[in-house]
């Protein structure tokens, strides 16, 4: 006789039992999977994942060029570089002063 010949009904009205518990389960799980809420709880999840981790990249990348820029316009001792600053600071200068006058002659 194997164990599941063995068995008495009450064991098996157990194990009926039993199983129809997990299964209730299982059932309640997938329903709180399915439910729309909790896929747009995902998804959102997801997004602010997704726009935490490239703001961050952004962010590193805006540092580092930061970082570029200020060893290009000052020197390891901290002094500023003039030969450096100065034909930025026209460039700057002449860009400021096209977007001037080109907002001027469409207001005008």
């Amino acid at each position: 006789m194997s164990d599941a010949d063995a068995r008495t009904p009450a064991q098996i009205e157990a194990d009926i039992k039993r199983r129809r518990e997990q299964l209730a389960e299982t059932l309640d799980e997938i329903g709180v999977r399915v439910h729309p809420k909790t896929i747009v709880g995902d998804a959102k999840a997801k997004v602010a994942a997704s726009v935490d981790n490239t703001l961050g990249r952004a962010y590193v990348g805006a540092n580092r060029f930061v970082s570029d820029v200020r060893g290009q316009l000052v020197s390891p001792d901290g002094q500023p570089r003039l030969e450096r600053i100065l034909p930025v600071a026209l460039v700057v200068v002449g860009l400021v002063g096209l977007v001037a006058v080109g907002s001027r002659r469409r207001k005008g």
